[in-house]
């Protein structure tokens, strides 16, 4: 998993595997599993509510956090796409240590992983091919941390990006720091069309602009549901936990617009120490027989276990 420096399409740092606060108590096995040691209280292995979904506004990024700005160069063979990306440490927002995630308060959204850099990849090879247009297009990115792939398509011409994260934290101190840092020009109101919400999958539709399951708003006369979905789903290193992937793929088939709407899934076929990967999460996918997938890309750069990325849409 990517620390917070690349330069293209080969990153500078090594790539550790997440770093489990607390992991034995809170019951995490190779696979997710919650089998807790015979001298373990049932009261450590409780994971805690998440907290409550809000909408986070421009002016609420964080006076007190100030991100290290730093620069991401994709060296395309038509084009050099620079982005530029925060860097801030889990102890400064979160007074934590070495830790890339904590079940129920901290989700990773402070590192930038290899994921987000193969998403972005990825996306500029589908528009240079021809497969994906981003011009008037609705884009929603599930547990964006850095936020590089939604700010990717913004660029690229996309209507409105909508960021979501599980911390609030992350989208004040990092997501919405770096949106600011690369500007879409010209353009007298460059953030008319971004927002940002925070809160766990299970619930952070009753908040999302654009969604298609949402029964009780659909129009009395007509039946027709108000919101038809997001044309795009960007999702990068969202897979890690097995416990969260039906919550996860309920969510996509909520938010996704039917029946042209896709989804971009970047991740590693298997995280070690908290047991998902991209294959469990495909498995949900096919078990559910509603959507199909096909690969796009394949990663085995050396810099980590094997990493792919996928794309879905219904069939």
């Amino acid at each position: 998993m990517a620390a917070n420096s690349e330069n293209g399409g080969a990153p500078q740092e090594s790539f550790p595997l997440f770093s489990l606060s607390n992991q034995n108590s809170l019951g995490f096995g190779l696979f997710g599993s919650s089998s807790p040691s015979s001298s373990a209280s049932p009261a450590k292995n409780i994971t805690p509510p998440p907290p409550p979904c809000i909408e986070v506004l421009f002016s609420e990024m964080s006076s007190s956090v100030k991100a290290t700005m730093e620069t991401v160069n994709f060296n395309f063979d038509d084009e050099t796409v620079t982005l530029h990306k925060g860097r801030v440490s889990t102890r400064e927002v979160f007074k934590l240590f070495n830790s890339d995630l904590v079940p129920g308060k901290y989700e990773g959204g402070l590192k930038l992983w290899e994921g987000s850099l193969d998403l972005v990849k990825s996306l500029h090879s589908e528009i240079h091919g021809g497969k994906l247009s981003l011009n008037g297009k609705q884009v929603l990115e599930l547990g964006c941390g850095h936020g590089l792939p939604g700010i990717f398509t913004w660029l690229k011409g996309a209507a409105e990006v909508h960021f979501q994260d599980f911390n609030a934290e992350v989208l004040r101190c990092l997501t919405i720091p770096n949106v600011n840092a690369n500007p879409r020009e010209p353009e007298s109101n460059a953030h008319e069309g971004v927002r940002f919400f925070a809160g766990d999958w299970s619930e952070i539709h009753q908040l999302l602009n654009h969604v298609c399951d949402r029964s009780e708003e659909k129009s009395p006369d007509s039946g027709s549901e108000l919101d038809a979905g997001y044309d795009v789903i960007l999702m990068a290193e969202t897979v890690y936990c097995i416990d969260s992937l039906q919550n996860l793929y309920e969510l996509i088939k909520k938010c996704l617009k039917r029946p042209d709407g896709v989804v971009y899934l970047a991740g590693k076929k298997h995280y070690f120490g908290v047991g998902g990967g991209t294959r469990h999460f495909l498995s949900v996918v096919e078990n559910d027989g509603v959507m199909a997938a096909s690969l796009i890309a394949e990663v085995t750069d050396g810099s980590s276990n094997v990493r792919d990325v996928w794309k879905l849409s219904f069939k």
